[in-house]
């Protein structure tokens, strides 16, 4: 352990061995940090593509691989990971995407195991991306610029705000969509993560998430919206078995896969960069090449992993890096434990039921501001980027053609079906024409650049002074 005063922030570094019980301790607050986050897109693509009866399995099989790919990232075997805290989880920004290839599946009349078939088929070979681009990871960088992912986030979270308003309303052709009730419920959950959000204190902040959702079911319970009747039918343990059901392909539900591959590439760079900061890491020479590599080639990995054992892709999650921060611990042993607790919550499928019992204005409430987040996120990318005219004509063409589809999809109703089925996702649309634009267009002169913000500040000032006097 640090003594005092040496000048670092860190009770324990990156290789030092906390005692049990503080490793416990502070393995607990990283589960209590991202466990909300591994098991919610589950939850949403169970509901959303009528998987039912298989959810519970589902989040079992996402609790386990997250724990073991948290592992792999810890442990770094043949420099496979980062060698940090970096805990795994499954992607929200794969959850359009995943959404879209079960409609595909769904669309040619199949039920619950085609459709994660295809699911688990697309996103296990697309994970393939990843793994390769990791190896070139300097390069994609110039390529998939910071204009190019902050455009690509913000239509991610901006797409997925539908899904939660449609859980806070009630649920996909719920009989009481809508009502009162509903939308008190889910604003209730709404309110309550707010107030924590904000709260002085640190614990309750990281919590937030979490502690919403638990009141929401207090009050659903309270007026007749929880019910946990089918438990008892849940086997006792779940065991996980690879392609449990089966694997295809379809090229159209593929491509939208893969880029968000490429996108999760440059973003998990952007967390394992933190992370190396916040650990008292270099960020720059051949360590942090070398744990910038082996971080993003773990998460295609793990990604992998997931595919084989039925969940979806997975990624860093940047909210662990918080934890480091607020604990003091960087200790890659740590990761281990984490790793455990997740295994264990994975191995009984009752979790999963539990949470599968979740009232959906009570979920609602919660993806709204997580979805709305996303957002911010991206949007907070694209502001620390100096906007010239260039990036602007590249974010509304973006924006316009991405969201565009998003919000009126006939407009593709007169193209072919595997035209439909690629371009009809915001992501991939916006994504596209935001890579394609930018390779194209060329650069601005810093100097233009900095003269049009120099007026846009003047103009924005000249109209501000009347109000102010």
């Amino acid at each position: 352990m640090k003594e005092q005063g040496t000048g670092s922030e860190l009770l324990y570094q990156l290789d030092d061995k906390p005692p049990f019980l503080e490793a416990v301790f502070a393995a607990l607050q990283h589960v209590l940090a991202s466990f909300v986050g591994i098991i919610t897109p589950t939850l949403i693509i169970g509901g959303v593509l009528g998987l039912g009866e298989h959810i519970p399995y589902l989040i079992s099989m996402a609790l386990i691989v997250s724990g073991v790919g948290t592992f792999i990232q810890a442990r770094r075997p043949w420099g496979i990971g980062s060698g940090m805290v970096c805990v795994q989880g499954t992607s929200f920004a794969f959850l359009s995407s995943v959404l879209a290839a079960g409609f595909i599946a769904k669309g040619k009349g199949g039920g619950p195991e085609e459709i994660l078939s295809l699911i688990v088929g697309v996103c296990f070979l697309g994970a393939f991306v990843e793994i390769v681009l990791s190896q070139f990871i300097g390069k994609l960088r110039r390529i998939v610029t910071p204009l190019v992912t902050g455009i690509v986030i913000t239509i991610i979270g901006a797409s997925l705000i539908k899904v939660g308003v449609t859980d806070l309303a009630g649920g996909f052709k719920a009989p009481d969509f809508g009502s009162g009730a509903n939308l008190a419920l889910g604003g209730f959950v709404l309110v309550t993560i707010i107030m924590l959000n904000r709260s002085s204190n640190a614990w309750l902040r990281l919590s937030s998430i979490i502690i919403g959702l638990i009141a929401g079911c207090v009050v659903a319970a309270f007026i007749g919206k929880l019910s946990f009747g089918n438990l008892a039918a849940l086997p006792a343990i779940s065991i996980p078995v690879p392609f449990k059901y089966g694997f295809s392909f379809d090229w159209s539900a593929f491509l939208p896969i893969a880029l968000i591959y490429l996108i999760t590439a440059i973003e998990s760079t952007g967390d394992l960069t933190a992370n190396c900061l916040i650990s008292k890491r270099p960020i720059k020479g051949d360590e942090y090449i070398g744990r910038i590599k082996g971080g993003v080639f773990a998460d295609g990995l793990n990604s992998m992993l997931a595919a084989a054992f039925n969940t979806f892709p997975n990624t860093t999650f940047s909210q662990n890096n918080g934890v480091i921060q607020l604990t003091g611990v960087a200790s890659r042993y740590v990761g281990y434990f984490i790793a455990g607790i997740l295994v264990i919550l994975g191995l009984f499928p009752i979790i999963g039921g539990v949470l599968q019992m979740i009232p959906k204005p009570v979920l609602g409430g919660a993806t709204l501001i997580m979805f709305g987040t996303v957002a911010a996120a991206g949007i907070k990318i694209l502001a620390s980027e100096p906007l010239g005219r260039r990036s602007m004509l590249i974010m509304a063409v973006a924006f316009g053609t991405g969201l565009g589809v998003a919000l009126n999809p006939e407009v593709l109703s007169q193209m072919p079906k595997v035209v439909q089925n690629i371009f009809g996702s915001a992501i991939t649309t916006g994504g596209l024409s935001a890579i394609i634009l930018s390779l194209i267009l060329p650069e601005e002169d810093a100097s233009q650049t900095a003269s049009v913000e120099s007026v846009a500040k003047s103009e924005i000032a000249d109209a501000i002074d009347p109000i102010k006097t």
